[in-house]
């Protein structure tokens, strides 16, 4: 008899910067969290909280979240960077 397949938790992945320039990298939010009218911001809250619990268990001070991208988008200026080899008749 086959099994059932189990139910899978669906996770979006993003990348934190904090206000001292640190980064962080696929930090893990419930995609059932994200869409609607608020698009990727309720990701901050749910990021935010994260960090409060694991802040509470370490001792350190929580990091204030200064921006956060979906993991694997590229950054504004990744997308229009010019060309790998200029010319050199210029």
């Amino acid at each position: 008899m086959s099994r059932k397949p189990a139910a899978r938790a669906e996770f979006t992945l993003f990348d934190v910067f904090y206000e001292d320039d640190s980064q962080r990298s696929n930090r893990r939010v419930p995609s059932d969290v994200l869409g609607g009218l608020d698009g990727d911001a309720p990701a901050r809250a749910v990021i935010e909280e994260q960090d409060r619990l694991i802040a509470e268990k370490s001792g350190a001070p929580a990091l204030a979240v200064k921006s956060l991208r979906r993991s694997g988008s590229k950054k504004a200026y990744e997308t229009a960077r010019p060309p790998r080899y200029a010319s050199a008749s210029n």
